[in-house]
């Protein structure tokens, strides 16, 4: 997530630089056809606006949608964290020797809460991992200088993925060291997580320290949990339909291939230098529709690992600082600063 008020000249250069090169390359060429009188052909501009308006129709259409995937994202994560600080209040107050026999000692109650929220902060943890992980139609899976930048971001901004050793460490910090080794091998490790969370609410049931309605609003919580997870989930493993996704590019770049033909004729009117004036103007009409395109495209997918994506460590340190200061620790981890004005 970028943090910034807003986007300054120098990283809009960085980001968009190479598209305005190649489009002033572009126009120029077609411009210098004109010029030594090779073409003469010229499109009335009519046809051109219909389909410039076409055009931008779609492509709002899709970035509109693109924007809505990203939002809902966010929201999920927003409902997590409220449900984790549920989750803690409840392992908070609810376990307790109310209900019990034989009372139980408050060292071991202590430790119980502990297990729960710490395996809780694993949770989030091996559940953001697994959202990091590459799928075919994200950047990172590309090749070019759109994979290298999605890699970089992904390399120097603290990602990391479901299978590397930060994220074994982070999630180990949190897990007994016989549930880890057995939790980690399985397939969807969030799920299990969760589920082991549930068994150990059934074994507090038996021994009395939660009774029937703590036990069913402390699971109704953990079903929330895999509500949330499967939502990200979706959003991560269904991408926007191709159709729309790359269709505006192709009718971006038809625009952008017959705009120099209508362009510099009507601007050569105006003299020999308007011929020269084109090129920069046309490039401009043409880098307009190319940032929408990427705008959307860069926005569609908010959980690989980039710049424009939820901050999902952020958001995680968040939770796990809250949880934590809720057992009364006090040696918590720091918050997760934004690095160069990019929030991770």
């Amino acid at each position: 997530m970028i943090t910034s008020k807003g986007i300054g000249l120098k990283r809009l250069i960085q980001w968009s630089g190479m598209h305005m090169l190649w489009l002033m390359v572009f126009m120029a060429s077609v411009a210098a056809l004109y010029y030594f009188k090779i073409i003469e052909i010229s499109i009335p501009w009519l046809p051109i606006s219909v389909i410039g308006t076409a055009v931008a129709f779609y492509v709002g259409f899709k970035n509109n949608q693109a924007y809505n995937r990203m939002w809902e994202a966010r929201k999920i994560w927003g409902g997590i964290i409220n449900d984790s600080r549920t989750w803690g209040m409840m392992v908070d107050g609810f376990i307790t020797n109310q209900f019990t026999n034989e009372k139980v000692d408050e060292g071991e109650i202590k430790a119980i809460k502990k297990r729960l929220i710490y395996r809780h902060i694993g949770w989030l943890y091996a559940h953001r991992s697994q959202l990091l992980v590459s799928t075919p139609w994200e950047h990172s899976s590309q090749k070019g200088h759109i994979g290298n930048t999605a890699r970089y971001f992904q390399k120097n901004f603290g990602v990391g993925l479901v299978d590397d050793e930060v994220t074994k460490s982070e999630l180990k910090n949190f897990l007994p060291s016989t549930e880890y080794e057995r939790l980690i091998n399985y397939i969807n490790t969030a799920t299990q997580i969760i589920n082991e969370q549930s068994r150990e609410l059934k074994q507090l049931r038996a021994s009395d320290l939660i009774e029937d309605f703590r036990h069913m609003e402390m699971v109704k919580v953990l079903s929330n949990f895999y509500t949330l997870q499967g939502k990200n989930e979706r959003i991560k493993k269904f991408p926007l339909p191709r159709q729309y996704a790359n269709m505006s590019r192709y009718f971006v770049t038809i625009l952008i291939a017959l705009l120099p033909f209508s362009m510099i004729p009507e601007l050569m009117k105006l003299g020999s230098w308007g011929i020269w004036l084109s090129v920069p103007i046309s490039a401009l009409v043409g880098w307009v529709y190319v940032m929408m395109e990427i705008v959307g495209d860069y926005s569609e997918n908010p959980f690989q690992g980039m710049a424009n994506d939820i901050p999902m460590l952020s958001l995680c340190r968040t939770i796990e600082i809250d949880l934590l200061q809720m057992l009364g620790e006090t040696d918590l981890p720091a918050p997760i600063q934004s690095k160069n004005d990019i929030l991770m």
